[in-house]
């Protein structure tokens, strides 16, 4: 193991008041709402505040409950369910961890829950390799909610979404480098958990060495520059490395129109590797387009793609008027709902992006279209794509639907974990 610098070592010369309450974890009780506890014995993992009936604490009151003290969830009826971790800021106001009553959170839960979660990924990719992008932990999928890491090139990117967890963030730390020995630990934070967890962390190394900008990973064949610490969520969209090579199978010959198109994964990878002849990319990030400029001087295709700033709804309504036609669209836009509440409008934005997508796409042409919205399941997206073809006039047909890949698992017992859909369609 590496040795890392005083900095993460500085974070475990005393305890922290999370760890102080996990000695006494069962000295705070949740108890929950009649007829509320059937998710969470089903093992769903957040625990809303609406949920919760009463806390209950052996003398310290519930005005002293910190973010991240342990506590155990309990049934109306007084009956053990989980343990996990409170956050009196924020919606979700318990997160659970372990539903065995002899096993509480813990170094030794941490420890071997990211186990675990590696072992997957060293079947699925070698993590020691300097072209290695992939995700080791996924969150509510690996049984750790709140927490995202991502390996590229032998660094740790670093996500907390739970301000409970991170306040156990030593523990995790020490797992996480004694799995994977990493060369550098770099931490990101997620726009808006501020607001929604009172998560006030500071994006910046953590252990070991600063991550190079850029540095460089391969996905079936395709090399990309990576900027880990400025780029989009922890610097790329490792989620579409499968999608990006079954969407170039149908590119052939075709002009790409690459919406939101980042660091330019979907249209290099079609020139690259599809045979597309020609590609338009599309995005609002300058930073981003100078990366897929970057990229695709790096796989030897810029004589075929072009990188446009601009917004893409702008974009396509002029590229209309001027009459430009593409072979095959794709869209690959960001979270459009974030809460259920926002599902109407989301939908919305999914209908008139597909709809304004097919006014340049030839008959006959493919449009690849997705979502990343884990509210809005696979059902109503495809609803979506079925309404721009009957107020189109247009025929569409589906000839594939996917997801995310491997190293995204979804867990059965959290629908939201399965987030992202893609349908490839070919349109008369």
């Amino acid at each position: 193991m590496p040795h890392f610098p005083h900095r993460l070592n500085a974070m475990s010369a005393e305890p922290s008041s999370t760890e102080c309450a996990a000695a006494a974890s069962d000295s705070v009780r949740v108890f929950l709402k009649k007829r509320k506890a059937q998710p969470f014995f089903g093992r769903h993992p957040w625990v809303f505040a609406g949920a919760i009936d009463r806390i209950e604490t052996e003398g310290q009151g519930t005005d002293g409950i910190l973010p991240g003290t342990p506590a155990e969830l309990w049934s109306h009826e007084g009956r053990f369910i989980a343990h996990g971790l409170v956050n009196p800021h924020s919606n979700i106001r318990m997160r659970l961890y372990s539903w065995e009553q002899a096993r509480p959170i813990g170094t030794d839960l941490f420890r071997d829950r990211i186990r675990y979660a590696v072992e997957l990924r060293r079947g699925l990719f070698d993590l020691r390799s300097d072209s290695t992008g992939c995700r080791l932990i996924f969150s509510e999928s690996d049984q750790l909610s709140g927490l995202t890491v991502d390996l590229y090139s032998g660094f740790l990117l670093v996500q907390f979404t739970s301000l409970a967890l991170y306040e156990h963030r030593q523990p995790i730390l020490e797992s996480l480098t004694a799995e994977l020995s990493p060369r550098g630990i770099w931490l990101r934070t997620e726009k808006g958990m501020r607001e929604a967890e009172r998560l006030e962390a500071v994006d910046g190394l953590i252990a070991g060495e600063e991550p190079p900008r850029p540095l460089f990973i391969e996905e079936h064949g395709v090399q990309y520059g990576v900027d880990v610490q400025q780029g989009q969520k922890t610097g790329s969209y490792l989620d579409q490395r499968d999608n990006r090579l079954a969407a170039a199978r149908y590119t052939s010959g075709h002009r790409v129109l690459d919406a939101f198109c980042f660091s330019g994964g979907f249209g290099i990878t079609a020139v690259k590797l599809g045979g597309a002849v020609s590609v338009l990319g599309l995005d609002s990030s300058e930073s981003a387009l100078t990366l897929a400029s970057a990229n695709a001087e790096l796989n030897s295709v810029a004589d075929r793609c072009e990188f446009r700033r601009g917004d893409v709804h702008e974009v396509l309504a002029e590229l209309a008027e001027q009459g430009r036609v593409f072979d095959t669209v794709i869209l690959d836009p960001p979270r459009m709902a974030r809460t259920r509440g926002g599902l109407p409008r989301a939908i919305k934005g999914y209908l008139r992006l597909n709809t304004a997508a097919l006014r340049v796409l030839r008959p006959g042409g493919m449009l690849v279209t997705c979502s990343c919205s884990g509210l809005l399941p696979m059902t109503d997206f495809q609803e979506v794509v079925g309404e721009v073809s009957r107020s189109t006039g247009r025929t569409i047909q589906v000839l594939e639907k996917r997801t995310q890949p491997a190293d995204h698992p979804v867990a059965v017992t959290c629908p939201e974990s399965e987030y992202l859909k893609m349908l490839i369609c070919r349109v008369d």
